[in-house]
């Protein structure tokens, strides 16, 4: 069953939506695939998440309802794949493997407040932005094994202001300017190609970030007077690619994935002096998995079908994003009009764990019945 380089690439590549709406704050899943691909190849792809998170405040805060918190986002990728020679390959791939996006409704009175100096309601909002820019070199010392490792280069930057009684009617504001840190990774894979069978582990590091913070509680009349340092540490992850044929034009394949969430924590250091509390931490690692197939129906169409699963960081959770994991399925096609090149789109719907949202140690909201729908698109050229 060995495939040509068309077919080859319906696994690593088909249904581009990994992550989508993941534990902590996972997003991109920070796939290889791109690099494990044969010859030389580049991709482009984005995905596009449209969750629906809603619950309600706890009773000893009046049990109001919170409608929908989560804003729909959208993070691009990008990929290139050069073989030098025989036996070395190189790799560039771009991706935002983190982030969150949350606005509280402003008619909620546990997650918003007024702001005496300008007598408008704000709410409680969260956006983090991620880049990563991971650079690649691999030896293959026969057709069968690929070793490779590289520096991985990262920027994190955040805004958060917590409104409301969940916080004490704090009015706390911290913006954490873009940094840039360094870390690696390192992986091997192995192939039979006669069987279309394919498997890769990859091991990231944690990176170490060093962000220079403003910080302030009551809307900025009390500025932090401590070093405006924030250590924020990425988590390290490892993720588990397999593939094989299991009929004529027919491939299965599983993805997964750990991440060392628990290790994980932003402690600003006003925050922790007025509360004791972190900012955001969880409890437990995450664990997800993609399992499904994937079809060759003619020289120019495939598809592909998943079921996908991720545990969650632990309940309760961070006010940031206040679900527990999913249970996913999803459906791709990818259209090929020349051996040298495809169009793909995939589309995911996910059913989101219950979950508690915490501010600081105490629980504050609850959130039931969930939902998110991903879309995805990439193009994938071979030169």
């Amino acid at each position: 069953m060995k495939l040509n380089k068309t077919y080859s690439a319906i696994l690593l590549s088909t249904l581009p939506l990994s992550a989508v709406q993941a534990a902590g704050l996972d997003r991109s899943g920070q796939s290889i695939s791109a690099f494990l691909q044969p010859g030389n190849y580049a991709e482009a792809g984005i995905t596009v998440i449209d969750p629906s998170v809603s619950g309600k405040s706890i009773p000893q805060l009046g049990s109001e309802s919170i409608s929908d918190m989560a804003e729909d986002y959208y993070f691009p990728s990008a990929a290139i794949k050069v073989q030098a020679t025989d036996k070395i390959s190189l790799g560039l791939i771009y991706d935002q493997p983190y982030g969150a996006d949350s606005i509280y409704p402003t008619n909620n009175v546990s997650f918003s407040q007024v702001n005496p100096l300008s007598t408008q309601r704000e709410s409680t909002q969260v956006e983090v932005k991620t880049n990563n820019l991971t650079a690649l070199i691999g030896y293959q010392p026969t057709e069968n094994w690929n070793f490779y490792a590289g520096p991985v280069w990262q920027t994190v930057e955040a805004k958060i202001a917590l409104r409301g009684a969940a916080y004490g009617n704090s009015g706390y504001d911290i913006k954490l300017d873009e940094e840039e840190a360094w870390g690696w990774l390192a992986g091997f894979a192995y192939q039979i190609p006669e069987i279309a069978l394919k498997a890769a582990i990859t091991y990231r590091s944690e990176i170490d970030h060093e962000a220079n913070s403003t910080e302030s509680f009551g809307f900025g009349t009390i500025a932090s007077p401590l070093s405006p340092d924030v250590t924020a540490i990425t988590p390290q992850s490892v993720n588990l690619d397999l593939q094989t044929g299991i009929a004529a034009n027919t491939l299965a394949f599983a993805n997964v994935r750990w991440v060392n969430w628990s290790q994980f924590a932003v402690t600003p250091n006003l925050l922790k002096l007025r509360s004791g509390s972190n900012l955001i931490d969880y409890s437990d690692d995450q664990w997800s998995a993609n399992v499904g197939v994937g079809r060759k129906f003619s020289d120019k169409w495939s598809g592909s079908a998943l079921v996908s699963y991720d545990s969650g960081a632990g309940n309760p959770v961070t006010t940031l994003g206040p679900t527990e994991g999913y249970w996913g399925v999803g459906l791709g096609g990818q259209y090929s009009p020349a051996e040298n090149y495809f169009i793909q789109a995939g589309v995911r719907y996910m059913w989101l764990g219950d979950a508690e949202a915490k501010a600081g140690p105490n629980v504050v909201g609850e959130f039931t019945d969930n939902t998110a729908i991903a879309y995805g698109m990439k193009i994938g050229y071979r030169f």
